[in-house]
């Protein structure tokens, strides 16, 4: 557990703030769950200076290996140690493409429920995060899956924004790293989810103090996702990282009730509550009726550390398939893979394909 001075980098990703602030209730017909002192004489304390310094020195080259972990820009398709790297990891973490006939098996008897994350596994990574748009051949696939599958889109993107990606209105949507829920507008009572509505207006004042204080650091795009914020550094340069990670580290130490993340050269600022993409498959497969259900398998699609909250779930649950989309291997709870956006939609269509032929061959009959 942190303080509001503390920054600690876990395998959960870099967090600050205070205890955690119990999120509102929502409206709609499914409800959410809420989820050192200095003395002595001056020898001691020029001890605890230098130990300070040193601490500081350490946390910033932390900070940089961290964002650098989190955002590789090699593949593994050169040196030989790579490759071997590669191959061990893929025997973790198959193809999905390859392993297709083993996934269709695991769903003999029962429900598949699909959850796409957007940035990287719908759309590719692009500088601009305002141009980050999917392809149409992208999206008649996913519209293609809707037609077979309940499916959702879990983005940390606004919702509105993240549904304007996409425009398809049969599809569930997870904005804010799922802390904003919302069914097919066709249906009149559908799952309305928004467990952080309290810190609206604390959101929207961190979000013009990160603008105003992020103006010195060339490339850097603060974007304001409703109920959380964005601090994207992919067009800063890589020298500046750490300076830009200070300016952010800045601004929250004064705002103990959010938590700061990261995933793909991005930084999270988000309310300090138990909620992230994990709790929203869990709320919407509850809101479907597959709350403890042995009869549903959920398939989680993701490029990013956040999408890992999700992957955790399936493993507790012990049911379910989670895909990382990678070029390079990483540390992840994902049971298998894909290269990227491409590929996904190469999984989607076989699985649409798939579910065609399963139909039709239970609806022939034997003649008598």
């Amino acid at each position: 557990m942190t303080t509001s001075q503390d920054v600690v980098v876990s395998e959960m990703g870099i967090g600050a703030g205070g205890a955690a602030m119990p999120g509102s209730g929502a409206t709609g017909i499914f409800a959410c769950r809420s989820a050192a002192s200095a003395a002595g004489a001056m020898s001691m304390r020029q001890t605890y200076l230098d130990l300070a310094a040193a601490a500081a020195r350490s946390a910033s080259c932390t900070w940089v290996e961290a964002m650098r972990a989190s955002s590789p820009t090699r593949s593994h398709a050169g040196a030989a140690t790579d490759v071997d790297d590669l191959s061990t990891w893929m025997r973790k973490h198959p193809s999905a493409l390859g392993k297709f006939e083993q996934i269709a098996a695991a769903s003999k008897g029962k429900k598949i429920v699909m959850f796409l994350d957007y940035d990287g596994t719908l759309s590719p990574i692009v500088p601009n995060p305002d141009a980050a748009y999917m392809s149409d051949a992208m999206r008649a696939a996913v519209r293609d899956v809707a037609k077979h599958f309940p499916t959702a889109i879990v983005s940390g993107r606004c919702r509105d924004k993240v549904y304007n990606f996409v425009g398809l209105s049969e599809l569930y949507y997870a904005g804010s790293h799922g802390m904003d829920i919302k069914g097919p507008s066709s249906n009149p009572e559908s799952v309305l989810c928004q467990p952080a509505s309290e810190f609206l207006p604390v959101i929207d004042e961190v979000y013009k103090v990160l603008v105003e204080k992020t103006k010195s650091t060339p490339g850097a795009n603060v974007e304001n996702n409703k109920f959380c914020l964005s601090v994207h550094f992919r067009c800063v340069d890589e020298k500046r990282w750490n300076f830009l990670a200070e300016q952010v580290k800045a601004v929250i130490k004064d705002y103990p009730m959010l938590k700061l993340t990261q995933g793909r050269k991005v930084f999270e600022l988000r309310p300090s509550i138990m909620w992230d993409k994990g709790k929203a498959l869990e709320f919407l497969l509850e809101s479907l009726g597959f709350a403890d259900s042995s009869d549903v398998l959920p398939v989680y699609i993701g490029d990013d550390r956040t999408d890992e909250d999700a992957f955790k779930v399936l493993r507790k649950m012990g049911q379910g398939v989670g895909i990382l989309v990678t070029k390079c291997p990483k540390e992840t709870s994902a049971s298998y893979s894909l290269q990227d956006p491409g590929e996904v939609m190469e999984f989607l269509l076989r699985l649409v394909e798939w579910n065609r032929d399963r139909v039709s061959s239970s609806m022939i009959r034997p003649r008598v």
